[in-house]
């Protein structure tokens, strides 16, 4: 769901031989990183080809509808090839030139690359590491299940809604792959089968992120490149995670009843043993003070960013341009990035994982975290090649027309049907939202709806679409680790996914309307 690093290759399903056929290479979809150099190096081509152009613009930097004209791209071909050289670069501190528009390294101007939302992403991916080296969070989620084992269908609802949670705060999706170890063998021995532990993990945390709240890696990067603030929308996000989460579990919950009362029913059967497993367990050992200390400074720290980023006076008010109350903070992701760096360091002196211990953890982090921060600077670099050649416009024209007079709501749920081939494609959230957002914000003010509409509609695009397409670690890795088939999980999730697009549609319509 979101960009973390896979456990190991065998679970994200990376291995480029197959057993079954030795001496020939089946196809292997190519990472987030490789699809991004693709796409630079066809648009960087593109550019020689469609016509360049610009829109005169606000002084807040928008688009006036109906002003778009040609206008020659700078620069002969070497000055292109250069751009193509340093698109990743600009991509991460790229300087615009109010008085040109030209994004360089160089230059005097104002930040355009995506160096806060990299270190963002860093800092984040440090405190979430130093947060699972205290075994605070395993811990609790193992307690959890292990005291609703006698009651089945509230362990299922109470482990989804945790995973919902954690995914929809902070894009808790990879991390899963560590419990089917523990929730298979309990709902075997509650009666269920593989499909129904599957179902929790997969799609109890795959709902959190499809209706991010404040999850950096989806709605932080897209209100970034977006230009709105993380808070904007977040009440409509909100109501939509409660509803499409209770929806999810109320589904999974439907097949756990059948299953049990028909065992022949089920998609997947039973493997040797299965039917055998005493539905008592180990008890894991009981939370230390410790494991509750860290657990609470977590929570802390995620709703004290909730609390940041809200623009209190707008969400109370209901007018864009209240005057902010004087205990706003506004904050955005330079002061974020400070907040989970001082987090992590934080915990690791309540938990005292020691100098060196916790020096190592928190660049480790780090370094885990690095692949998805490069793939929002590999689509910066994309999106400055397209300022630079003076083509964003264009494409921006190209579909104006498709948006002048389209009814708000009819406006909402194109954007989600648009981004569905492209989160099939680029299924890094923060790659796929730094790309499609410069391109899909604007298309907002003409349509005169609001930006974190889109915002809403495109991350549940991602969401969506990372509940089962098989360019997602998740997804291939909790399949395997199961035991069930692809194609068995396909036929449990379609009836599911047909529900919960229709219920996006219809909020993302609201919202639109209602903005």
């Amino acid at each position: 769901m979101d960009d973390r690093p896979p456990p190991d290759d065998d679970a994200s399903g990376t291995s480029e031989t197959s057993e079954s056929e030795p001496g020939r290479r089946r196809f292997v979809f190519p990472s987030a990183l490789t699809v991004l150099v693709a796409v630079t190096v066809v648009v960087w081509a593109l550019a020689f080809v469609i016509p360049s152009g610009s829109y005169r613009r606000t002084p807040d930097g928008n688009p006036v509808q109906g002003t778009y004209h040609r206008e020659a791209a700078p620069g002969d071909f070497v000055h292109r090839l250069g751009e193509l050289f340093l698109a990743p670069v600009n991509g991460l501190y790229g300087i615009r030139d109010p008085r040109t528009g030209q994004v360089a390294p160089d230059a005097a101007g104002t930040l355009y690359g995506s160096a806060g939302v990299f270190l963002f992403v860093l800092a984040i991916g440090a405190f979430i590491t130093v947060v699972f080296a205290t075994g605070a969070l395993d811990r609790g989620i193992e307690r959890l299940a292990h005291r609703l084992r006698a009651r089945g269908a509230l362990l299922i609802a109470g482990v989804m809604t945790v995973f919902s949670l954690l995914g929809t705060v902070e894009g808790f999706a990879e991390e899963t792959l560590g419990f089917y170890g523990l929730i298979v063998p309990l709902m075997l021995a509650l009666g269920y089968d593989r499909m129904v532990a599957t179902g929790a993990i997969i799609l109890g945390a795959g709902v959190g992120v499809l209706a991010s709240t404040v999850n950096p890696f989806a709605t932080g990067v897209a209100s970034s490149a977006a230009d709105v603030s993380l808070g904007d929308g977040i009440a409509l996000r909100f109501a939509m995670w409660l509803v499409l989460t209770g929806v999810t579990i109320a589904y999974v919950l439907w097949y756990a009843h059948r299953v049990r009362a028909h065992p022949d029913r089920s998609l997947v059967g039973f493997l040797p043993g299965d039917r055998e497993l005493a539905a008592a367990s180990a008890e894991p050992p009981a939370l230390t003070g410790l494991h509750r200390t860290v657990l609470a400074l977590v929570t802390a720290v995620f709703l004290f960013m909730i609390f940041s980023v809200i623009p209190w006076a707008s969400a109370l008010t209901g007018r864009a341009d209240a005057k902010p109350y004087g205990w706003e903070l506004g904050w955005s992701f330079a002061q974020l990035a400070a907040l989970f760096l001082t987090a992590a360091l934080l915990v690791g002196i309540v938990a005292r994982l020691g100098e060196r211990r916790l020096s190592a953890v928190v660049v480790q982090g780090a370094a885990d975290f690095l692949a998805p921060a490069l793939t929002i600077v590999l689509a910066r670099g994309v999106t400055v090649i397209m300022n630079n050649a003076r083509i964003t416009d264009t494409v921006l024209h190209s579909i104006e027309s498709a948006v002048t007079g389209t009814a708000a709501s009819v406006f909402g749920v194109m954007v989600f049907v648009v981004n569905l081939p492209l989160a099939f494609l680029i299924p890094s959230t923060s790659g796929h939202a730094t790309l499609a957002m410069p391109i899909l914000a604007p298309l907002a003010d003409f349509a005169g709806v609001s930006r974190a509409v889109v915002v809403t509609a495109w991350q549940a695009a991602s969401g969506w679409m990372n509940l089962w397409v098989p360019t997602t670690a998740v997804v291939v890795g909790g399949v395997s680790l199961a035991k069930v088939g692809y194609d068995r999980y396909l036929r449990f999730v379609w009836p599911l996914l047909a529900v919960l697009a229709v219920l996006i549609c219809g909020f993302v319509a609201f919202g639109a309307v209602a903005t």
